[in-house]
């Protein structure tokens, strides 16, 4: 008698229909949640690179499950994306975890560089895996959505401000740009100095009235990124489902699985990383920015044969796979101030805020339409990823609304649209005064 081996089978021969979380049954996850927390909870949980790694994995995963399934949360808040932030700020704001978690996720986020290593795959996959002839097509026309969505934000927050008895440049110098501006390292903290010189006060004075703007901002776009997905779902004729351009198709790559290419993306991705770093030595731009100049040079010159291309593809599919919730989790750890968000939930402030975001999603959907882009995909990418908190942000928002492969194009909103914003803020403050 021929039997078949199945491990998962009961002793009638029926496997049981457990759940899956990250591609495992429910209990060989919830023993890895246990392992986990015993490791936690008796500190010895190993700090660098594995510690940091495995909870951000596992509980990363585990609520991003949780946040895909809650009715409206998963509807209406952007689903497991905010969860796996918010849920991961909240466990270390009360705090639930100890200290020594916080300080391994955070060492492993930013000294450890994993933020840059995700972003870094992301950029060079996904633009490496796209049509030159479509790259260009989108290239050339994509700041115009993006100027679309500064004007929008500035008028529409000057216009609420003054209603709510805000002055215009308390409005668009304290909350607007600050917002607009490309996150905390590219844009408040360089825009704190810049107030600073032309304003009087410290660069920390400034830094504490430009951070809450950032924090609250960034929420609202993860919300309004799920809002816009859903929109899509009931307009289909307003998106074009992860494509940006009507007529041009960026199709995702399908060469077969070679486990051997994907080394060869990881190596392509932290050379293009790299490369970025050594430009931004000569060339006064963010290094993600020139990393993006570089990637779609290459591309669209020929420079890269198509097994390379594949293989950079193959990483990036990988990474954001398997990693995604464990970038968020991390980010809400390492990045987001839950007791400053709270501090800025006044009506008039939050009022402000949104119309800020609201301003730049309308301003990009509609002059994305002008040049021929889908109204929901240049909302996002040119409006949402303005008004979010850069890279953390680009990855929140785009997982909200289920659009990862656009990432090229959000990362060109926070590092080149935050330059221009970093630009308006030295010429127009005099303006403003």
């Amino acid at each position: 008698m021929n039997h078949t081996l199945n491990p998962s089978a009961d002793r009638t021969g029926v496997s049981p229909t457990w759940p899956r979380i990250a591609g495992m049954p429910l209990p060989a996850f919830a023993l890895m949640v246990v392992i986990l927390l015993m490791a936690i909870y008796t500190d010895t949980l190993p700090a660098g690179m594995i510690g940091g790694l495995l909870v951000m994995m596992i509980l990363g995963e585990a609520l991003g499950f949780i946040g895909d399934r809650l009715p409206i949360v998963r509807t209406y808040l952007g689903g497991g994306a905010i969860l796996a932030i918010f849920g991961a700020a909240t466990l270390m704001y009360f705090p639930v975890m100890p200290g020594s978690v916080e300080t391994t996720i955070t060492d492993f986020m930013k000294d450890g560089g994993f933020l840059n290593f995700y972003i870094a795959a992301l950029i060079t996959g996904s633009i490496l895996g796209m049509d030159p002839k479509a790259l260009v097509q989108i290239g050339t026309r994509y700041f115009v959505p993006i100027l679309g969505a500064v004007a929008g934000a500035v008028v529409l927050a000057a216009l609420v401000g003054l209603l709510v008895g805000f002055s215009i440049s308390d409005a668009v110098l304290v909350i607007t740009l600050p917002i607009l501006g490309g996150g905390m390292g590219a844009g408040a903290v360089p825009m704190s100095q810049v107030y600073e010189q032309l304003l009087g006060q410290s660069a920390g004075y400034y830094i504490s009235l430009l951070v809450p703007a950032l924090a609250l901002g960034n929420v609202f776009a993860i919300v309004v990124a799920s809002l816009l997905s859903k929109l899509g779902e009931r307009y289909p004729h307003l998106t074009g489902n992860g494509q940006i351009m009507a007529g041009v198709e960026l199709e995702e790559n399908q060469s077969r699985l070679d486990i051997g290419a994907m080394g060869i993306g990881v190596m392509m991705a932290l050379s293009f990383y790299v490369s970025g770093q050594l430009l931004g030595q000569l060339v006064p731009l963010h290094p993600y920015a020139l990393m993006i100049i570089l990637v779609a040079v290459f591309k669209i010159s020929g420079l890269v044969p198509d097994t390379l291309s594949d293989a950079a593809s193959q990483w990036y599919g990988f990474v954001a796979r398997n990693w995604t919730f464990a970038l968020l989790f991390g980010i809400g750890v390492a990045y987001t101030d839950l007791g400053t968000v709270l501090e800025a939930l006044t009506p008039t402030y939050v009022m402000i805020v949104f119309a800020v975001v609201a301003g730049a999603t309308l301003g990009a959907g509609l002059l994305g339409k002008v040049v021929g882009f889908y109204p929901i995909e240049s909302a996002i990418t040119a409006g949402l990823c303005m008004a979010n908190m850069g890279g953390t942000g680009d990855v929140a928002v785009l997982s909200a609304a289920r659009r990862m492969q656009l990432m090229p194009f959000a990362q060109i909103s926070s590092r080149l649209g935050g330059a221009l914003i970093l630009l308006m803020a030295g010429t127009g403050i005099p303006l403003l005064l």
